[in-house]
């Protein structure tokens, strides 16, 4: 199960830019829905991923499912050479998203964001529209799950929308 209050500290406290994505996303919007991790779309400039880095640093990331002895380092480099990766972390599993499948790269899934507060700190999180949207979109038998959730709340939040 992931901290979800040290991870939003730490990413607070060296000002990453990023949008959270997924089941803590949902959760934000009143669902029901339980999650394990924390997922969420960064920006992929340079600055940003430094900051990203001092962040996680100190949780240890490791690359979920990683083979037992395989060197691993988690710096700028290894971050700047890929998009999406699923990291087994001290808080808890951490999945960091270049893009988002129906929604494109950070500043596109920005403009898809609202401001929450949650531990005291304001953070980004997909709109209900657009986590319809990415679910839609992903097409994963879990997305099929909580879809019928989501469309109820968004008709529970806005009955007048046809």
């Amino acid at each position: 199960m992931i901290d979800l209050e040290k991870a939003i500290a730490s990413l607070s406290s060296q000002k990453v830019d990023y949008v959270i994505v997924g089941g803590v996303a949902i959760t934000l919007h009143s669902s029901g829905y339980i999650t394990r991790d924390l997922d969420f779309c960064y920006s992929r400039e340079k600055t940003n991923i430094n900051r990203l880095v001092i962040a996680l640093t100190p949780f240890h990331p490791m690359p979920r499912n990683w083979p037992d002895g395989l060197p691993f380092i988690f710096d700028e480099s290894s971050l700047s050479s890929g998009t999406n990766f699923t990291f087994e972390t001290s808080i808890g599993d951490i999945d960091l998203l270049g893009a988002v499948k129906g929604l494109g790269d950070y500043p596109e899934v920005l403009l898809k964001s609202v401001t929450y507060q949650i531990y005291g700190v304001e953070v980004k999180a997909l709109t209900l529209d657009a986590l319809i949207e990415s679910k839609t979109a992903a097409d994963r038998p879990k997305d099929h799950l909580v879809l019928p959730e989501l469309l109820a709340l968004k008709e529970a939040l806005d009955p007048n929308e046809e």
